[in-house]
């Protein structure tokens, strides 16, 4: 699930978070360092749109109104959507991104513009940053092929391809198997002329029923549908997986964000059928450490509308 579905309403926004190539309208995303050194991030004050003080003033008065019509309407919502598929938030995501939010975000998660609009495209340009950087980590690291990596929550496959370009050995997987039948049509299309590769593995599994050992983990857009206490059991068991390197992305928890997550609820489209969560980036350090592992390198990518912040996780023996 892209982020600005938190903050937004989905049906005005969209979502993109498998989107293999730019748009040609997109500038050229930001690399990261190569080096271990970690990357300053913006203070609130920097955000786009508004400028922190009006933005404070103009949260806090949509979170008044808010609970002046009432604070249990999300929490209504969601409890109904969980009747609805007989289970809880697991079980509204796989159902969703099987039937009405894949066709949805299929369309954003495309090359196409029409019928797209603008802030869809921004978000689509916010993801496609987050997977170029993520690239430019693991490339850090020197040459990917022959390197096992699982991607973790693949989507339509944009970062699981172009790992596969370049000689990796990748194991994809989605809760959802309408994306990856997407996934896998992509990849057949866009490596059919490659012989050399192998084609990435994909399969339709949760998070929860990955195994195996590999040289990379990477979960991409995945924990915003964790709440903070399974996201961290969920950090340690996709640590677990991998022998050398972890790369999550994951969405801000900060007043400033909480505050947009807060207003975006009051207006909750009919595309927005999950429950979104934030984190802050020292509870995610912290799951990390429990399991000795350490953030190497963190980016934050932010457009208008799309907000996430990036990590390279690695053992702490490892130098």
């Amino acid at each position: 699930m892209a982020f600005t579905g938190v903050l937004f309403p989905a049906t005005a926004t969209g979502a993109s978070h498998r989107h293999r190539h730019l748009h040609p309208l997109c500038p050229k995303p930001r690399r990261l360092s190569s080096t271990t050194r970690t990357l300053a991030l913006p203070s609130s004050a920097d955000l786009p749109v508004l400028d922190a003080p009006v933005a404070l003033a103009a949260a806090s008065s949509v979170a008044a109104l808010a609970a002046a019509l009432s604070l249990s309407d999300p929490e209504r919502r969601r409890r109904q959507q969980a009747e609805d598929v007989g289970g809880g938030d697991k079980e509204v995501v796989r159902d969703y991104f099987n039937n009405t939010g894949f066709e949805r975000w299929k369309k954003i998660y495309g090359e196409a513009t029409e019928g797209v609009n603008r802030v869809q495209l921004d978000i689509r340009l916010g993801h496609a940053q987050t997977v170029e950087n993520a690239l430019s980590m693991l490339r850090d690291g020197g040459p990917l092929a022959g390197l096992s990596v699982c991607d973790a929550g693949c989507g339509t496959g944009s970062l699981s391809i172009p790992l596969a370009s370049e000689g990796a050995l990748v194991s994809a997987s989605d809760i959802s198997a309408a994306m990856v039948s997407e996934a896998e049509r992509q990849a057949r299309e866009a490596l059919a002329d490659r012989p050399d590769l192998q084609m990435p593995k994909f399969e339709v599994k949760d998070l929860e029923s990955l195994d195996g050992k590999f040289d990379i983990v990477v979960c991409l857009d995945v924990l915003i549908h964790y709440p903070q206490g399974k996201a961290e059991a969920m950090i340690a068991h996709l640590a677990s997986l991998a022998e050398s390197r972890l790369v999550l992305s994951f969405a801000p928890k900060t007043l400033y964000y909480d505050l947009l997550k807060r207003v975006g609820e009051l207006f909750p489209g009919p595309s927005k059928a999950t429950r979104a969560y934030l984190h802050a980036e020292r509870d995610v350090e912290r799951a990390l450490e429990k399991v000795g592992w350490r953030v190497r390198k963190r980016g934050f990518i932010r457009t208008q509308f799309y907000f996430a912040k990036l990590v390279e996780a690695v053992p702490v023996g490892l130098a």
